[in-house]
């Protein structure tokens, strides 16, 4: 049976966060607040445990799930070189609302869906997923609906998609504007922005100094 932890009360928020990091590391799947909309999330290395993350939202290893994280140095360890311009939006954007697309170091044991050698990853801007990254390490991550469906701005609505297949619920109160991270894409010669969400295309090409591609 899944278990709700209210997060606005100091003694359930620390209860939640430890079943849910048990959870984690038992291989099973938890829904946590971010600064954008709820999340499902797994341990990123567990295969099984992200299979279970894709079977729960109705979805394929062709949608694959990105990574969130809980401080700027994880980034190293993942990624097969950190290119200047990462560096540059990581310390202008982390933590908050933008996902960097990247390649992903090749000796990982991790199996995120059909991502053809990258990782998405973001860090967060709220602390009881900060909370929980920083005692677990990197999860996997997705929306907290069932693919198709909208995204939960809160606890209750991520368990009305996702009832029992998630162990632990993190209730932080409603996410506010369910507005998705924005997305660019490092993998190229060029930065490009695959998604606009809540940051603008204009900031991040303020950022980098030059305008970031937005593909047609």
């Amino acid at each position: 049976m899944s278990a709700v932890y209210d997060c606005s009360l100091p003694e359930s928020r620390a209860e939640g966060l430890a079943a849910a990091a048990g959870a984690v590391r038992s291989s099973r799947l938890v829904v946590l607040p971010t600064d954008t909309v709820y999340g499902i999330g797994a341990d990123a290395f567990d295969a099984g445990a992200v299979r279970s993350l894709l079977r729960a939202k109705h979805r394929g290893p062709d949608m694959p799930v990105g990574v969130l994280v809980g401080s700027w140095s994880t980034v190293d360890g993942l990624v097969l070189g950190m290119p200047p311009q990462a560096r540059t939006l990581i310390e202008a954007f982390w933590p908050g609302d933008l996902s960097l697309v990247l390649p992903h170091a090749p000796s990982l044991q991790w199996d995120l869906g059909s991502t053809q050698g990258t990782v998405m990853l973001r860090m967060p801007l709220h602390p009881v997923a900060l909370e929980l990254l920083r005692e677990v390490g990197p999860m996997a991550v997705s929306s907290a609906n069932v693919s198709g469906q909208p995204p939960a701005a809160n606890a209750q609505e991520a368990q009305d998609q996702l009832g029992e297949s998630v162990a632990v619920y993190l209730d932080g109160g409603p996410s506010g504007d369910p507005v998705p991270s924005s997305i660019v894409d490092l993998t190229g010669d060029e930065p490009v922005l695959l998604r606009a969400g809540a940051v603008s295309a204009d900031a991040v090409s303020e950022v980098l100094g030059f305008p970031v591609t937005v593909p047609s």
